[in-house]
């Protein structure tokens, strides 16, 4: 055996040797990324069950706007339920006020809460709220069991409840439009579903 046909097989065992290696790297990396999967909105079983109709109510906002929830509309309704007081409200304003500027066009926000009109008016003012529908209705909370803050309920076209749940970050707000965007109830049901699947074809395998 010549030198240059031994190097040739030593480059090609090289090759095949990076080959599994990479194999093996790209499994852990998806491995890992199981692991470490986005959490989404914290998903409660209390009111309107995801994917039942909402109940419709029509309101009148804050700032003397006509506000309808749960009725069919031209976008998508995400409701987010907020207070004052509440320091991750606060934190996740800024969030909300760049999704509206982004995606004015694909979803409406409804900003909710309850309480005496004139306090909701200085938190607009001064966080600058102006833009979004705000309405104050102890009814509309006790209908989708609103008990912690921030929530978010997440309504199609038609009024159908599609995703809900506790958010408490950006991440677990996208996970409500990430959850109806891609017809799932939420990014937890999303990849329980993959895991199912992939269960089911190995074991019909």
């Amino acid at each position: 055996m010549s030198a240059l046909t031994f190097s040739v097989i030593l480059l090609w065992l090289a090759v095949l040797a990076l080959a599994v290696m990479l194999w093996a790297l790209s499994r852990q990396v998806g491995v890992l990324f199981e692991r470490v999967a986005p959490m989404g909105a914290l998903v409660t079983d209390s009111g309107p069950a995801i994917g039942s109709l909402s109940p419709m109510f029509e309101l009148s906002g804050i700032q003397s706007e006509r506000v309808e929830i749960g009725t069919p509309n031209a976008l998508p309704t995400l409701v987010f339920f907020l207070s004052p007081t509440c320091p991750v409200c606060k934190k996740l304003l800024p969030i909300l006020k760049a999704l509206q500027r982004a995606e004015s066009r694909t979803v409406r926000i409804v900003l909710a809460s309850d309480g005496e009109a004139a306090t909701h008016l200085k938190f607009v003012r001064e966080h600058q709220l102006e833009d979004f529908p705000y309405v104050l209705s102890q009814e509309l909370g006790m209908t989708y069991r609103v008990s912690r803050l921030p929530y978010g309920v997440m309504l199609d076209r038609r009024g159908t409840v599609v995703a809900k749940g506790l958010v408490n970050s950006r991440e677990q707000l996208d996970s409500l439009l990430n959850a109806h965007d891609m017809g799932q109830h939420s990014i937890q049901h999303y990849l329980g579903g993959d895991r199912e699947l992939a269960a089911s074809s190995s074991s019909a395998a």
